[in-house]
């Protein structure tokens, strides 16, 4: 995490650029997995490692099927009933997953699922906005945004009745409505 941050710090001096938010699906707090995805005795609400061992298991019995499986079902949400399935969301997070060097995506979900960022969320002063959808099936909305709010110094919770993790792709005028509230202020 410490990488990419500084990565995007260097990104910004480079470009020189002044004023600037960037939300972004779990890094800054939409549909995030912050502070923990992995159940801990300090994280009792988040998901058992085994949910972890079952997408590693699963990338590696079928790399291909695992994403199309992932984005058919609950990341996007269109296994419930009801649920607008977009094929076209289906393809491309499936082309991403598929572009992306296997070690990478693989280690990936040892990254996002066992970082525990407790301490760097108590750090951040400035004003953050958390938005996630109670029906997020992937990262449990217990676990991560109702508590990184409380770790937050100024933290502001939306809650999306009935969104899926990838708000940004499903709810896109209601998360640049927020976001736009929350730029305002």
């Amino acid at each position: 995490m410490d990488t990419y941050a500084d990565d995007l710090l260097q990104l910004f001096e480079q470009l020189d650029l002044k004023n600037v938010i960037m939300p972004r699906q779990e890094r800054v707090l939409v549909g995030a997995v912050t502070p923990l995805m992995v159940q801990t005795e300090a994280s009792p609400k988040a998901n058992p490692l085994e949910v972890f061992d079952g997408f590693r298991t699963a990338m590696i019995n079928d790399r291909a099927q695992f994403f199309l499986d992932v984005p058919s079902g609950p990341f996007f949400g269109f296994n419930r009933p009801g649920a607008k399935v977009s094929q076209g969301l289906i393809q491309s997070w499936y082309q991403q997953g598929m572009m992306c060097g296997f070690v990478d995506a693989y280690e990936c979900i040892k990254v996002f699922s066992e970082t525990d960022l407790t301490e760097d969320l108590k750090k951040i002063d400035i004003p953050v906005l958390v938005i996630h959808g109670d029906d997020d099936q992937v990262v449990p909305i217990q676990a991560a945004a109702y508590e990184a709010v409380k770790l937050l110094k100024n933290g502001r919770l939306v809650v999306v009745t009935g969104g899926p993790l990838a708000l940004p792709n499903i709810g896109v005028d209601l998360v640049n409505q927020e976001l736009s509230k929350f730029i305002e202020e």
